[in-house]
């Protein structure tokens, strides 16, 4: 028994540290500054939390989001262009 609550606090303190693994929207924003290229963002930040991808062929456009401590930071790629920051509050208002 006392294995099974070793497990289960290993798992709720291993899944607490990987929402908050990035830090703070801030934190986010600085290590990509001055990034351009898709490729160099996914170096220096890891895989997005989420992703959405439209368009066709060099018409398409990707959002990547990462999510921080307080709130989740979006960036806009057009083709292997990075075009755009955003950063908010990661929760819903009603």
């Amino acid at each position: 028994m006392r294995g099974v609550a070793m497990l289960v606090a290993s798992l709720v303190l291993a899944l607490t540290l990987a929402g908050c693994g990035r830090g703070s929207k801030q934190d986010i924003m600085k290590k990509a500054e001055g990034i351009s290229k898709k490729a160099d963002l996914e170096a220096k930040l890891g895989k997005p939390d989420k992703f959405d991808k439209v368009g066709v062929g060099p018409l398409t456009a990707e959002t990547w989001v990462y999510n921080g401590s307080d709130g989740e930071v979006v960036f806009v790629i057009a083709g292997d262009t990075v075009t755009l920051k955003a950063s908010g509050n990661s929760e819903k208002k009603d």
